[in-house]
């Protein structure tokens, strides 16, 4: 039996409005075959950054071939270029904003120009539905990436934040807090091995082991934990650890030798 095309939807929409739901229905009509699956649909407003982030951290997870659709486009209607890119066997679309940049290391992109893969419609203000959607359901049934459009050498990146070497250890920030109050960092469990008798400071947080789970910890106790990001975070056990710390994304972490 041949396996269903799966499409993943990443935005910016929230739940709210039909937006999510229209670009759904288009799916539907070119490739009712394809299984649907909703990433999420509550990126901050406009946030590319924390889009790419979360598309990078998750698109491994799915199968080969999959398809990402992705839309958190601040510049819809503008000179940006509507993309569709190859990486890692799987397919991505969306704008050329950055969006898609943290999770194609290495790509071959097109810039979407052939109409007969989009709706004959395409508003100034919802290319999610208009254009992105039909390539992302034409790419499931298979079109291949070349009858998009013409090839597109290079696409708009975003810097992902790694952390700086300093005399005595390394400079981290926090890339992300989750809907817990979870602080991620950029800090990998290599940065952490690489350090005999590493320290972490976040904040007035000081920590010198690992906890092996959030409930590892007394209530509202603080622990740092690698999580499901395969990152280094922050937490407190039924309590957020960005608010008993006061610390939002971007604040500094510290990783040093003690």
């Amino acid at each position: 039996m041949t396996a269903r095309p799966v499409i993943t939807l990443l935005t910016d929409f929230g739940l709210t409005d039909p937006f999510v739901g229209m670009m759904k229905g288009v799916i539907a009509g070119i490739c009712p075959e394809a299984q649907v699956i909703d990433l999420t649909h509550e990126v901050p407003p406009q946030d590319v950054a924390c889009g790419a982030f979360f598309l990078e951290r998750s698109f491994r997870y799915f199968p080969v071939g999959t398809v990402h659709l992705a839309v958190v486009d601040p510049g819809v209607g503008t000179a940006r270029a509507p993309l569709a890119l190859t990486a890692h066997r799987h397919c991505f679309v969306g704008p050329d904003n950055g969006l898609l940049s943290l999770a194609a290391s290495r790509y071959r992109a097109v810039r979407l120009a052939e109409r007969a893969f989009t709706l004959s419609q395409i508003s100034h203000t919802f290319h999610g539905r208009d254009l992105f959607a039909p390539v992302a359901a034409h790419l499931a049934r298979g079109v291949p990436l070349s009858s998009l459009g013409p090839p597109k050498k290079t696409i708009v990146k975003l810097a992902w934040p790694r952390p700086k070497k300093t005399r005595t250890g390394l400079a981290a920030e926090v890339v992300s807090v989750d809907r817990f109050g979870n602080l991620i960092t950029n800090v990998e469990p290599s940065h952490w091995k690489a350090l005999k008798k590493p320290r972490l400071s976040v904040g007035a947080f000081q920590c010198d082991e690992l906890s092996t789970s959030y409930g590892a910890a007394s209530p509202r106790a603080l622990v740092a934990v690698f999580g499901g990001y395969g990152l280094l975070e922050i937490a407190a056990r039924d309590a957020s650890a960005a608010e008993l710390l006061r610390v939002e994304r971007g604040a500094r972490v510290k990783l040093s030798e003690r």
